[in-house]
């Protein structure tokens, strides 16, 4: 270590203008082991400098370089981990904490002593060693070996020593060390001369003293005498103090007591006006007037004057009651009387409140009851507004007892609910009663219609088996009374109004004004039972004040005993819970509605299932106008759950008409013409357009069209694949054209790939049936043509066509002299007569037919003397009839019938 130290101060530190006090040998505390130096030092120049510096080999190992520094006075705490063990480890704070751990624990100690040292003579403020013995502080630090005297600087174990006896010169010492230097020319050069020089001058000036001293021996007595006479008067003067001191000291007891007694005066008017704030206190706030009192005990809860003064009363004794007492309070014999009196009125009150509004509900609702037979006879639900204006008036005193006796304002509420879900029980029973007699006709002649079915139920059965040409009846399954009775009639819209008309229960045919009927009647409905229940909801909310403060909540409204929650926990409620009450209060009160409204669908639906259309409409405006003004509100849940079924009914009509398509039968006999179900999809289609016109619900009625359009369209090609009489492609022209002349003229948007395809059907099949049709005038023509193209389709020259025996010249002039103008006119008018036979009136297809059949015989027509120019070139044969004989053919036919 030795040599180290020798290196470091000869390497680093005397460059610097330092000394080295103090070397440990480190590593840092808990990593991989890296060996460096922490060295104390102080500058030589003045002011000086106290460092620790760490020093480290460089990567080479040839030389030490500094690698950090820090300032003595930065250094706030050194930690030695343990003072009564020996343990290498210690700590040094400076801006932050650095964790060494020394080579041995003697080293760590000599360091840290020498840090010790620096810090008691350099420093002002004192670094706080913890963890350190105090011995060690106490010692001076071990010598190390001195560096050689040849070294500028020395480092020798005498170090430590030389800092105890070590003292600066002040500022006057060193100007006159400077200036006898000056006066001596060999001062410097010959010190030891300079020395003796300076001895004999003291000697001169130590004999000079004595001298003087003993020439002031006489000045000393005088001064000696004069010390002694001003004894003298000082012992007079103390006994002067004595005396005074003794005077005061009477005043000073008297004083004593005047300030005790002022003291004691200062406490007393303190207390006293403590006492009164006490009592002011207690006479602002926990006095009631009798005024109140009275009002408590008898005011009139009938009058307004008589329940303002009520509600006044007992805001006042709520006040009183929650007033917060400071401490001690409670002990005082008037404190705890007031209390017992305000309970007392608090419970008197909450009784006479609880028993009055009893009686007005019971009251009120006998009142309500008496004028329900003023509505029986229309639709309309009694208005509750004046019992609503009657009751709002208490709703402060419900308040009150909500927050006072919260059991007996549960109780009220149960009884509010018990006595008005009876009363709005019988009057929306009455009210739909009235409702399904509407939609009915009059209950008479609604007995009478429903009496008849079952009897004619046989006879309906029979009616509807088979579909009969113009007449066209479709059956469908029969179920109980769900029939439709089918007249015969040669309109097919009088057979059967709608396509979801077929199969419904109905003792006539259904019209737009009986549906239209109904529409109102429905809308009436809702629009009767909105109001009411909003009223009631807004009622019950500003009556029973919920949703105005967080309370607890209780388990059942209607006979459940309250579960309230621990006090501490009561201010956690949200306003969700009051909105709790006020729809469970709203399920009992109206718990017949959802099953009336239930009822009063199945009825409308039963009566033609078209009503599920307007229902549906209905249902969905009044549920998105019920969830914008709350979608919480019990309104917008029930009839969201209505809606639900309303929806069911529409789609299981959907389903049945789907059915019954599948199930439809044609009759062998007669032309099918078009299909009963298409007419049917038409007035669905346009009624529907007319109910849905800004609906929110139109997708429904989107998902419906598909499902009944792709349903048409497989049973028209069902009934033309099974059709007898009528060729196919007459089925599926009329009943396409048909189809695409409904959507063309209805636009409507989601059907516009199934417009385009009926428009492609109709096309085709009219195009089949148009050249089908036209092989029968000429058909030993085409038949022979055909085999002219045959012979060339299988590689024979067309020109040597004519030297095949059976497609001779003489065979193509007995073909075409079989085909005489006369005759060809005779074919085309039995071809009209058959073409008029297979087409119905309805359509009205029959010159687009006549004339694609004129436009396909000349293209024809020109195909035949193409072939004759190409296969019997300069032959000269040719037609006997010309394109303008054709024309004049087609148009006379179609003119004479």
């Amino acid at each position: 270590m030795t040599a180290i130290k020798h290196a470091l101060q000869r390497d680093i530190f005397t460059p610097n203008d330092e000394r080295l006090l103090g070397i440990v040998n480190v590593c840092k505390a808990g990593k991989k082991k890296k060996n460096c130096f922490l060295c104390a030092t102080v500058t030589t120049e003045r002011p000086v400098q106290v460092k620790v510096v760490k020093v480290k080999k460089s990567d080479k190992g040839d030389f030490y370089k500094r690698q950090q520094t820090w300032e003595l006075r930065d250094l706030t705490e050194v930690d030695a981990k343990d003072a009564s063990k020996e343990n290498p480890e210690f700590d040094l704070h400076f801006e932050k904490v650095y964790r060494w751990l020394a080579s041995s624990t003697a080293e760590k100690n000599s360091f840290i002593s020498c840090i010790w040292k620096l810090n008691q003579r350099y420093l002002r403020k004192k670094v706080e060693f913890v963890n350190v013995s105090s011995q060690l502080l106490e010692e001076l630090p071990k010598a190390e070996e001195s560096v050689p005297s040849g070294e500028s600087q020395s480092v020798a174990g005498g170090d430590e020593d030389a800092l105890d006896d070590y003292q600066e010169l002040s500022t006057r010492e060193e100007q006159d060390i400077e200036s006898m230097m000056e006066m001596c020319e060999y001062a410097v050069s010959n010190a030891e001369a300079f020395a003796e020089q300076l001895s004999r001058e003291l000697q001169v000036l130590d004999g000079a003293n004595i001298q003087s001293i003993m020439a002031s021996e006489k000045q000393v007595n005088i001064l000696m005498q004069l010390l002694d006479e001003a004894l003298g008067e000082v012992d007079t003067i103390e006994g002067k103090l004595s005396s005074y001191e003794e005077m005061l000291q009477s005043v000073k007891e008297q004083m004593d007591q005047i300030s005790q007694s002022n003291r004691l005066i200062q406490i007393s008017n303190t207390n006293n006006g403590k006492l009164l704030d006490e009592i002011q206190f207690l006479v602002n706030y926990m006095d009631l007037s009798k005024g109140h009192i009275r009002a408590l005990q008898e005011g009139d809860l009938t009058s307004p004057k008589g329940i303002e003064a009520c509600i006044n009363a007992s805001e006042a004794l709520l006040q009183c009651m929650n007033v917060a007492l400071r401490p001690g309070h409670e002990k005082l014999m008037a404190v705890t009387q007031q209390q017992l009196l305000f309970a007392e009125l608090r419970d008197t009150f909450a009784r006479r409140l609880t028993n009055h509004l009893n009686n007005v509900f019971v009251h009120q609702g006998h009142d309500q009851s008496s004028t329900l037979s003023q509505h029986t006879a229309e639709l309309t639900l009694p208005k509750h507004n004046p019992l609503h204006r009657d009751l709002l008036r208490y709703a402060k005193l419900m308040e009150w007892l909500k927050n006072t006796h919260r059991e007996k304002y549960e109780g009220l509420s149960r009884t509010y609910v018990d006595y008005m879900s009876r009363l709005y029980e019988r009057e929306i029973k009455d009210f739909f009663e009235v409702a399904k007699i509407k939609m009915a006709g009059t209950t008479k002649e609604a007995k009478g219609k429903f009496a008849t079915l079952p009897r004619k139920e046989s006879a309906l059965k029979q009616e509807t088996e088979s579909l009969h040409g113009s007449s066209g009846k479709l059956t469908g399954s029969t179920s109980s009374l769900n029939k439709l009775t089918v007249q015969g009639s040669n309109s097919r819209r009088s057979q059967s109004s709608s396509l979801l008309d077929m199969g419904n229960m109905s003792a006539s045919d259904l019209d737009v004004a009986d549906r239209t009927k109904f529409d109102k009647i429905f809308e009436q409905v809702l629009s009767e039972l909105e109001p009411l229940c909003l009223a009631e909801q807004d009622f019950i909310s500003k009556f029973f004040k919920l949703q105005q403060h967080p309370t607890p909540e209780t388990e059942e409204l209607d006979g459940g005993t309250p579960s309230r929650m621990p006090p501490q926990a009561e201010h956690r409620h949200s306003l969700s819970s009051e909105k709790d009450m006020v729809r469970l209060m709203m399920n009992k009160i109206f718990q017949s509605i959802e099953t009336e409204l239930n009822s009063l669908i199945a009825l409308g639906d039963k009566i033609d299932s078209f009503n599920s259309l307007y229902m549906l409409v209905k249902m969905s405006h009044h549920v998105w106008t019920a969830e914008n003004v709350d979608p919480a509100s019990y309104l917008s849940t029930t009839l969201g759950n209505v809606l639900v079924t309303v929806k069911r009914n529409f789609d299981k009509c959907i389903s049945g008409q789907i059915r019954q398509m599948e199930e439809v039968k044609i009759s062998k006999k007669s032309k099918v013409g078009i299909l009963l179900f298409v007419t049917g999809f038409e007035e669905f289609a346009e009624l529907a357009e007319t109910i849905f016109r800004n609906a929110e619900r139109r997708g429904d009625l989107d998902k419906a069209y598909v499902k009944l359009i792709r349903a048409v369209f497989m049973n028209v090609e069902k009934v033309a694949n099974e059709s007898q009489k009528t060729p196919r492609d007459v089925v599926m022209m009329e009943n396409f054209h048909h189809i695409f002349s409904t959507l063309s003229r209805l636009k409507i948007s989601c059907l516009d790939a199934e417009r385009r395809e009926a428009k492609h059907k109709y096309t085709d099949h009219l195009q089949s049936y148009v050249i089908n049709s036209l092989g029968q005038p000429l058909e030993k023509l085409n038949h022979f043509f055909e085999g002219v193209e045959a012979r060339v389709a299988q590689g024979v020259r067309e020109e040597e066509v004519s030297y095949q025996l059976a497609f001779s010249k003489q065979e193509l002039r007995k073909v075409i002299k079989e085909y005489p103008g006369k005759e060809v006119k005779k074919g085309l008018d039995n071809l009209y007569k058959k073409v008029d036979k297979h087409l119905c009136e309805e359509e009205s297809l029959l010159q687009v037919v006549w004339h694609s059949m004129q436009d396909e015989f000349i293209r024809q027509y020109k195909h035949f003397e193409d072939l004759i120019g190409r296969c019997y070139p300069g032959s000269g044969i040719t037609m006997e009839f010309t394109i303008q004989d054709m024309l004049e053919y087609f148009s006379s036919i179609a003119q004479s019938h």
